[in-house]
């Protein structure tokens, strides 16, 4: 029997994308779409899983609306994908807490993409060897929140390893500390927002005179997005509590 999935941010341009694969999927079935500015699609998550028993719910929508989201979903003991970016490690301690409670999984990366999942895997592979580094955020000029997605999940992926080298501590820093940029975890992050970008994630490392630089660039096009948020989508079901990045499921 196909799996019953329902696409929150349905007419988005990740959502979109997503929801025709499911679509065209063999072994899933596309049960309702939550869109606010589409007639056919149900206005709320509430109203569409109550209406539209769902096996998984997928979430491409806004920082501002994911964690209600989410949290509405595992209420009514549906597992969750989430591929909107803004929420933060605290956010998804209550989501794991409440995922466990329900007996349910989320799957949760700050981007589906292949190379994404192998940037996380590369990046914290050197920081068990290179003691110091830090991360630069670049993404379109409208993006709302920051970091982003992946710049957050990394940051916090790093926290797990070890704490980069610091010699003088962003608080005692002279002039300007903002300069310095935001610190996710441990790990400074600077978030740059211009025009032409999509989203990229680079993370520079340093040691006695020698740098690695490891760098993601998205495209224009959900395309690299679909393949990894289909395998999370088949990958949830009997699974309980949260499961981080993409790469966790290789």
């Amino acid at each position: 029997m196909p799996l019953r999935v329902c696409v929150a941010g349905v007419t988005g341009w990740t959502g979109r994308a997503v929801a025709d694969a499911v679509a065209s999927a063999e072994d899933l079935e596309l049960v309702a779409g939550v869109a606010r500015s589409d007639a056919s699609s149900f206005s709320t998550v509430e109203e569409a899983l109550d209406s539209a028993p769902a096996d998984v719910f997928v979430d491409y929508t806004s920082a501002v609306s994911v964690k209600g989201h989410v949290l509405s979903a595992l209420d009514r003991g549906v597992a969750v994908v989430v591929g909107s970016s803004g929420l933060s490690g605290a956010d998804y301690a209550e989501i794991d807490e409440r995922a466990r409670r329900q007996h349910v999984g989320v799957i949760a990366a700050g981007n589906f993409s292949l190379t994404a999942a192998l940037l996380l895997r590369f990046t914290t592979e050197a920081a068990r060897h290179l003691g110091t580094w830090e991360l630069i955020d670049y993404a379109s000029l409208g993006k709302p929140d920051a970091p982003s997605g992946t710049a957050r999940e990394l940051a916090e992926r790093l926290d797990a390893v070890r704490a980069p080298t610091v010699a003088v501590p962003v608080a005692a820093t002279e002039g300007a500390p903002e300069a310095r940029g935001a610190t996710v975890g441990t790990t400074q992050v600077h978030s740059l927002r211009l025009p032409s970008f999509s989203v990229s994630t680079e993370i520079i490392f340093a040691a006695e005179d020698e740098r690695l630089s490891i760098r993601h660039d998205a495209g224009s096009t959900p395309a690299p997005y679909v393949a990894g948020t289909l395998l999370a989508v088949r990958a949830v079901p009997g699974r309980v509590g949260l499961t981080r990045g993409l790469d966790r499921l290789f």
